[in-house]
Parts: structure tokens; sequence; C-alpha cells
């Protein structure tokens, strides 16, 4: 779908230059996508780079047993740097990229980007801070599987997709998806809320959660 100039320059007035919207204008498809959709398969080539406008999308790594791990997610006036370097250098993709919750991006062909980081100063800062801030994704979640135990883990995924869903302290997710998401079962994840909720930190339904206020 193709939007009015006036739609982008509201959107990234201050974030890219007038020229660069301009481009964004001719050559970006605006998008909507539904949770539990896919931009991106271990082994698919990327052909676009997603700036997301709205939503949540969140990349895993798979290993060769099918196991996934949650690695960051990316929202609004994002984009994913593992899409950058798959059509920067032609790879086939190595992760997963899931609709999270209803998206609405900005789909830009990958044949741009090296372009416009040669002609447009705020696309390659644009580029850049997306690196720095999966690189710092990255490191949390290496710090948090090094570093913390499954239960303050399983916390911490809780707290920060409520965070990315706005849930105010509600969240629906199933024991499985979480169990996906740290990598582990969900026997293991089922066993570690109930023992969440007797600590008063979590309240439990048929999946959906409460997350309670910590005394």
């Amino acid at each position: 779908m193709k939007l009015d100039i006036n739609f982008y320059q509201d959107k990234f007035s201050g974030i890219f230059s007038p020229n660069l919207i301009k481009e964004l204008h001719e050559h970006g498809t605006y998008v909507e996508m539904e949770a539990g959709g896919y931009l991106m398969k271990p082994g698919g080539l990327m052909s676009f780079i997603p700036i997301l406008l709205e939503g949540s999308i969140k990349i895993m790594r798979q290993d060769h047993e099918g196991k996934e791990v949650l690695l960051y997610y990316i929202g609004g006036l994002d984009s994913c740097a593992m899409s950058l370097t798959c059509c920067q250098q032609g790879n086939t993709s190595e992760i997963i990229a899931q609709v999270e919750e209803n998206v609405k991006l900005i789909s830009i062909p990958s044949y741009k980007v090296d372009e416009w980081l040669c002609q447009h100063r705020t696309w390659k800062t644009f580029v850049f801070n997306t690196y720095q801030k999966r690189f710092e994704d990255m490191l949390e979640t290496i710090d948090s599987i090094a570093f913390h135990k499954l239960d303050q883990r399983l916390l911490d995924l809780i707290k920060k997709k409520i965070e990315i869903t706005g849930g105010k302290r509600i969240l629906y997710a199933t024991h499985e998806e979480l169990a996906n998401e740290l990598a582990t079962s969900r026997e293991v994840v089922s066993r570690l809320l109930k023992q969440l909720e007797k600590l008063d930190r979590v309240k439990l339904s048929r999946n959906k959660l409460e997350l309670l206020a910590e005394k």
C-alpha cells in the first residue's frame, strides 16, 4: 500500500532528512501484519528491511533440534539488525522474526540499504544506531542466560513482554510460549510460575497472568 508523503513526513521528520523521506515515500511500502505472522524464518532470503511504526516483533534463534530462544524485541520506529546484515551480505536468515502483536511497518527494498548508506547521512546514523541497540540487547540476553537463575529470567521476560504490549501488569501468553522464548520446557515454566504465585509475584489464570506489585 502506498501512502501520502505527508504520512512519511509526520512519522520520520527529525529522524531522516527531507530527501531521504522523499525516497522512503517513493520506494517504501506500507504493510500491516497480524500477531503470529512471520517476517523471516531460517533459510529464507530477506528481500526487504522493515521499519516498524506500531506493534512489536520478536527475534529468536533456533538450534539444530528446533528449540528456540528469544534474542530481542523490536518496536516502533525501529528495525532489525539481522535483516540489515542479511540484505547487505546476501545471506540466508539464521533467525526467526515473528510478529508479537499486530504491526504496521514500512517495507524498504533490500537493494536500497547500501545505496542509502552512501547517499544519506541520516540513514547511516539510523543503521548504526540500530546495530548499537541490538548489540546492547544481545549483551543483556547473554548476561541473563549466564548470570541469572531461570526464575529471574522468567520474571524479566514477563516484565519485558508486558512493557512491549502495554499490558499494565497483565500478560496474555501460554506457558509453552514463555518456555519457547526461554529455551526450556513447558513443565519447567509451569512449575516456576506456580512458585512465583505462591510468593505473590504473579497471579495466574488460563493463558493470562498478572504481575503483582512487589511488597
